[in-house]
This record gives structure tokens, C-alpha cells and sequence, in this order.
């Protein structure tokens, strides 16, 4: 899988798409969201315990700082290109928890149904390989799940979108050097 991603980051670097490279992935420099050519912010490596598991990635409308300016513009892009096999249970709750932590409790309570409707779609998926590309697109009102390209599912509404993206970028987020990563920190 490894090879198909440096196989579409070749295509892209030679349509003239420039690419950042991180651990050892090749990022394009921009993605295409809804119509809207947006900007790589910033990305880091998410690690838990000793592993890395992830490069995450924020593609916005222009370059920030801050998480406010991020939710104050769509589209947007949260990308975790996988550094290693995960499973859906390990992704589901690895996202669960990241999205209890960053938010109040009356928050995660209010998108609980929406959770609900990601755990379905990544479950829907499966094993995440090393390689894979999951990004969650913010366009249109909805979060757009898609994997390697393909769209998975869409979830309705702006509190879910917010309350999933501040588990990377809120005051409480899952890994605070990866949150100033994305955020061009």
C-alpha cells in the first residue's frame, strides 16, 4: 500500500503539486476539498506509548495558528496517513477517547449519536493498513469520511466536526506536539 501512496505522490509532484515530507510520508503541499483547493497547515506524528501510528495532517482555506481560525472556515481536512495496522475497534476508540478528552462532557454527550454513526462507518471498513489514507473532510455542513480517496460515509452537522477536530486542535487534545505541528507550530 506503501507503494501506491508514493506511486499518487509521484503523479502529484509531477502535476506540479509540491509535497512535505513527514516520518518518512510524502504530503501534498495542497487537497482538494469540495471544490476548494486548500492549504497544508501543518502535520505531525501521533504516537501512543512507543509506536507511531499516524502522520496527522490539517489542510485549511489558508494558513493559521489557531484552532479558532480553522472552525471559523470550511472546507477542511484532518488526514492520518497510517504508519502502522490498526484495527476499527482500536481506531473507534482511540477517536472516542480523543474526542471525550477535548471536550466537555456536555459537548461529547451532544454528538454522541454522531460518534455512534462514525464507529458504524469506520467498523464498516475494517483493518487499517499501513499506508492507508483516512481524512475527514469538513465540507457542506458535514464530515466526510473517506479512505485512500473513496468516501466511506458523511455525518451531519458543525458540533460534530467541531468536537471530532478538537481531539487534534481543541485545549485538550490527544497529543499536544502534534496539535502545534498541525497547526504550522
Amino acid at each position: 500500500m506503501r507503494n501506491l501512496v508514493t506511486m499518487l505522490v509521484g503523479l502529484a509532484l509531477a502535476a506540479g503539486v509540491h509535497a512535505v515530507e513527514v516520518a518518512g510520508v510524502a504530503l501534498p503541499d495542497k487537497a482538494n476539498v469540495g471544490g476548494q483547493d486548500l492549504v497544508l497547515n501543518g502535520a505531525g506524528v501521533r504516537s501512543r506509548m512507543v509506536f507511531k501510528v499516524y502522520v496527522g495532517s490539517l489542510y485549511v482555506p489558508a494558513k493559521t495558528k489557531t484552532a479558532a481560525d480553522v472552525y471559523a472556515k470550511a472546507p477542511r481536512r484532518v488526514q492520518l496517513n497510517m504508519l502502522r495496522d490498526v484495527t476499527s475497534d482500536q481506531m473507534v476508540d482511540a477517536l472516542t477517547e480523543g474526542l471525550n478528552q477535548a471536550n466537555s462532557a456536555a459537548e461529547a454527550g451532544a454528538v454522541k449519536a454522531q460518534m455512534a454513526e462514525l464507529a458504524a462507518i469506520l467498523k464498516s471498513i475494517g483493518q487499517l493498513k499501513e499506508g492507508n489514507v483516512l481524512a475527514f473532510d469538513f465540507v457542506d455542513g458535514g464530515t466526510r469520511v473517506s479512505l485512500n480517496g473513496q468516501a466511506k460515509g458523511t455525518i451531519a452537522g458543525d458540533a460534530f466536526n467541531k468536537a471530532l477536530f478538537n481531539a487534534w486542535l481543541g485545549d485538550k487534545p490527544v497529543q499536544d506536539d502534534l496539535k502545534k505541528a498541525m497547526l504550522g507550530g
